[in-house]
């Protein structure tokens, strides 16, 4: 089959992750998938495999494809681990970016202030999803870079709730959101790496109760805290 199709596929199924069209923990039917897409069960088990590697599905020996949950414990572990590997990669973006990453940052942090005064919610999650992942670039550690980038996709996934402000509250913690991502531009830019990490677990603190609605009414145990208060866990 034509590989343009095949990535076209591909992209497509990680959009849907992300943006809920495909809900978390659902089973992805390959027969149904292949006919959806036009192609054959070989290069949709390629597909799965991709996906399973970076974390979008879950597959078991004989069980149907599975897109990663978003259950409790899954978000338990999410909101202990997500401040530490930020806070980490905006240290080392600072420290090893390069010259030429900049433009494109700016590029993407001027298309996601776009959409979010647009209301373009889903768009704005996929185009925030984006900026990380280019600081992730930024920090060369490719140790921290697949923890970032499984990170981002349940991050991406909750933040379809964040992007979409139901009270004026909400708004300008939209609006304030965007602008510690310019703050953050700069502090790499100029590689000022504790302001790079500052910034960032600020940015994490203003929609980390946002993102917590996903949870609700269970609560997240007590001990899930601002990593600004374990900033020695850095």
């Amino acid at each position: 089959m034509p590989a343009d199709k095949k990535t076209q596929c591909l992209e497509d199924l990680r959009m849907r992750i992300l943006t809920q069209n495909i809900a978390p923990g659902s089973d992805l039917e390959e027969a149904t998938l292949c006919t959806h897409y036009g192609v054959s069960r070989t290069p949709m088990r390629e597909i799965f495999q991709r996906l399973n590697g970076e974390g979008y599905l879950h597959l078991e020996q004989n069980r149907t494809a599975k897109v990663a949950s978003m259950d409790l414990t899954m978000m338990r572990m999410f909101f202990r681990t997500a401040p530490v590997v930020y806070a980490n990669i905006a240290r080392l973006a600072a420290e090893n970016r390069r010259s030429d990453q900049i433009e494109p940052l700016k590029e993407t942090q001027a298309a996601f202030r776009n959409a979010t005064q647009a209301g373009r919610a889903g768009e704005a999650a996929l185009l925030n999803h984006r900026f990380h992942a280019r600081i992730g670039e930024m920090a060369h550690n490719p140790y921290l870079l697949p923890s970032l980038n499984r990170m981002l996709i349940d991050h991406t996934r909750l933040s379809q709730t964040f992007y979409r402000p139901a009270s004026a509250d909400e708004k300008v913690r939209v609006a304030k959101a965007c602008d510690q991502h310019d703050a953050m531009i700069v502090a790499i830019e100029r590689q000022e790496a504790g302001l790079a990490v500052e910034l960032t677990l600020e940015h994490w603190d203003l929609s980390r109760d946002r993102l917590e609605r996903f949870v609700s009414p269970d609560p997240l145990p007590v001990d899930v805290v601002s990593m600004k208060d374990h900033s020695h866990a850095l």
